[in-house]
């Protein structure tokens, strides 16, 4: 299993990929109106991007209802591999 620690070192990678901005650093309090540009098509973007670097499927629900970076570190631990 992932630690937080690796989780959140891991997002921080794909959020500065996705976004081109090498500057974010992503908290689990971390909301899409605090990273410029996250908009509805960059969170699909972005969902795929994070599903692709851990080997793990979010549900559609799960997409939808996340509310933060935190919440989808949840899930991620709770299914990496």
């Amino acid at each position: 299993m992932l630690d937080k620690k690796e989780i959140y070192e891991r997002l921080n990678k794909v959020f500065r990929d996705v976004f081109d901005d090498e500057e974010i650093t992503v908290k689990p309090e971390t909301v899409a109106d605090d990273i410029e540009d996250w908009d509805s098509m960059m969170h699909i973007t972005l969902v795929g991007a994070v599903e692709d670097e851990f080997g793990v499927r979010f549900k559609m629900g799960e997409v939808s209802t996340m509310k933060n970076v935190g919440e989808m570190a949840e899930i991620i631990a709770s299914r990496a591999k």
